[in-house]
């Protein structure tokens, strides 16, 4: 499957204040982002911050009290079976029938989805030597994990969603599992989208990120983009934010001095406005902290992000 089979060059995924609430309680709340095509998409935050209610309704898996999300330009509905023909998910606990044989798993998903790719799900079991005529019950955490990966991929789907696929997993398991992800999306162009705690693995994998905390997306935007639009400062602890050069996002004072991490245009960063302070370049997972960190208020987005994601008029389909 190309890029121009999955979404004709438009987005792979546009959420437009997208929003869940459980009674009073927001889970996720005013979430507008757009993802291009081909992306490898880091989505991190803490429990509680919003992730899986986000990818399930992405998935289809729960419906919106706000806002709508589109797949490739289909709009997300909870239980379509549209919906859920273009993603492929994997899920934390890799949910599988214990009493079935991989071969019987593989007959299910062919059953479900019209799309399915029985020789790719069969190369990829024989690849990893994995029988077909094996119990799951039988197979290890991360034997599981790639019959969940290979379920998914044989859909076909042009977009990847997985809800911390690896957690339960060893290392090398983990490591296999992330490299059989990663060729599938270099052969394919698959769009991936990764919700995972390991700020480490993001980082070699990605080249997209989500933080996502207190319900609401505190920044998303290109890696790249957002490591240059960023920087640490030191300055005195004396100085206040107001004379920062750039938005500060995380302050932490220590006895004399302050180290700040401040949003700014990458074109602006040359000069500092006093000779004392010193500049350094931020890396990802003082980002992902930082904005982990920071207090719960509005959207902290940079610019061009913010302008790719803005919304136009919601689908009359979306609109319930």
């Amino acid at each position: 499957m190309t890029r121009d089979d999955t979404g004709g060059g438009g987005p792979a995924l546009r959420t437009a204040g997208l929003g869940k609430r459980y009674g009073r309680v927001w889970g996720l709340h005013d979430c507008t982002l757009t993802v291009p095509a081909g992306a490898i998409v880091g989505l991190v935050g803490p429990n509680g911050a919003g992730k899986t209610t986000l990818l399930q309704m992405i998935i289809g898996l729960l419906s919106p009290t706000e806002g709508y999300a589109e797949v490739f330009g289909v709009t997300s509905y909870a239980h379509s079976a549209a919906t859920l023909a273009r993603v492929g998910f994997v899920a934390q606990d890799h949910p599988l029938y214990r009493d079935f044989s991989v071969a019987d798993m593989f007959h299910l998903g062919r059953a479900m989805n019209p799309g399915w790719d029985q020789a790719l799900a069969q190369a990829r079991m024989a690849a990893l030597e994995i029988p077909l005529e094996r119990k799951v019950k039988t197979l290890s955490g991360g034997q599981q994990a790639q019959v969940s990966l290979a379920m998914a991929l044989a859909k076909r789907a042009p977009l990847l969603v997985l809800d911390e696929p690896v957690a339960s997993l060893d290392p090398i398991a983990r490591l296999e599992f992330m490299r059989e992800v990663m060729a599938s999306a270099a052969s394919t162009g698959l769009t991936v989208l990764i919700a995972s705690h390991v700020v480490a693995e993001l980082e070699r994998l990605c080249d997209w990120l989500i933080v996502l905390a207190g319900g609401r997306v505190q920044v998303a935007g290109p890696v790249d983009d957002l490591l240059a639009g960023h920087r640490l400062l030191t300055v005195p602890r004396a100085a206040g934010d107001a004379g920062l050069p750039g938005i500060p996002v995380h302050r932490t004072d220590s006895d004399r001095h302050a180290t700040v991490l401040v949003r700014s245009d990458p074109a602006e960063q040359a000069a500092l406005p006093h000779p004392g302070w010193q500049a350094e370049p931020v890396g990802f997972e003082q980002l992902v902290l930082a904005y982990l960190q920071r207090p719960a208020g509005a959207l902290v987005i940079p610019e061009s992000a913010r302008a790719e994601a803005r919304p136009g008029p919601a689908p009359k389909a979306a609109i319930r």
